[in-house]
């Protein structure tokens, strides 16, 4: 993990109280988002993205069960002079990797699974006045090359228009029941001024085919109005009708980022995460592939 210059953004959310039905029996003991992606668990690809553009105080919204997060995030004394009595230094290294010394890891925990938005309320006092940037580790974001992560891309509009920035992707019509979209004026080629955003509309009354993916800016006034709203989308309280308010009030922007999105919080897209990372792993892709076309594949 590398980062070279200062960020105004430093604070970033993980909402990790979900339940992961989806991948039952597997998330049965353990955490979806403690769920491997080659040799990572998806948490982790969040965290190092976060940590690239800058953010260096992660805080993460827990429920019962994620007990394996903290201790992924923690330093494990005895693996660490164990692989130090071996003279394993690389893995030493990979080991100490996970958590830079300069990156603060906080825990706090939403006692009931009430909506994103809830999640978002939660971190509230670690927050304070400050904009931050929330991650959602189902989503896993690969940017165009190394040093250009998503959350990078956003900051860098973060701090040329200082708004709200949500990222960003067009999704088949089919497909907008899953998403918050927005609509709005295009400013350039990658920036649209938003005027309106509704959380999982039917295709018919879509405002666009605009979705947001698992990555936002926020300024801090998001919590009054995700305090202040009633509950919303499948008796949550929802993180887009939150954005929706803040719009009546301040500008906010949604964001077309260079890279890709996978969708882990399915079985499909998880699959695919692993097979197209594992294919660009440095160490594994060249035998992987070797494999896959013995497959005929």
């Amino acid at each position: 993990m590398a980062s070279s210059t200062p960020s105004p953004i430093t604070k970033a959310i993980f909402p990790v109280a979900g339940l992961g039905t989806r991948f039952l029996p597997a998330t049965k003991a353990q955490p979806k988002e403690m769920l491997p992606v080659v040799d990572k668990p998806l948490i982790q690809y969040a965290v190092e993205e976060a940590y690239e553009a800058g953010v260096r105080e992660m805080i993460f919204v827990t429920g019962r069960h994620k007990r394996p997060i903290e201790d992924h995030f923690d330093m494990t004394f005895e693996l660490e002079v164990a692989l130090e009595n071996a003279g394993k230094q690389e893995l030493l290294d990979v080991v100490r990797s996970v958590k830079p010394d300069d990156m603060e890891c906080i825990y706090v925990r939403q006692a009931q699974a009430l909506g994103l938005g809830h999640a978002v309320l939660c971190g509230q006092r670690l927050i304070g006045n400050d904009p931050f940037a929330v991650l959602l580790a189902d989503d896993l974001m690969v940017g165009p090359q190394p040093g250009r992560g998503i959350l990078k891309q956003m900051v860098e509009q973060f701090a040329e228009w200082r708004a709200s920035i949500l990222a960003v992707q067009e999704v088949p019509a089919e497909q907008t029941r899953r998403y918050g979209i927005c609509a709005g004026t295009q400013v350039n080629d990658n920036l649209m001024d938003v005027n309106r955003i509704v959380e999982k509309p039917a295709p018919e009354v879509a405002p666009s085919r605009l979705g947001v993916a698992g990555r936002y800016i926020l300024t801090p006034g998001v919590f009054h109005e995700i305090a202040n709203q009633p509950r919303g989308v499948g008796g949550e309280i929802q993180l887009t009708d939150g954005i929706a308010g803040l719009l009546r009030r301040e500008k906010v922007f949604a964001f077309r980022y260079e890279g890709k999105r996978y969708d882990c919080g399915s079985k499909e897209g998880f699959l695919q995460a692993n097979v197209e990372l594992a294919l660009a792993h440095p160490q594994l892709g060249p035998g992987f592939r070797e494999f896959l076309h013995g497959l005929g594949l």
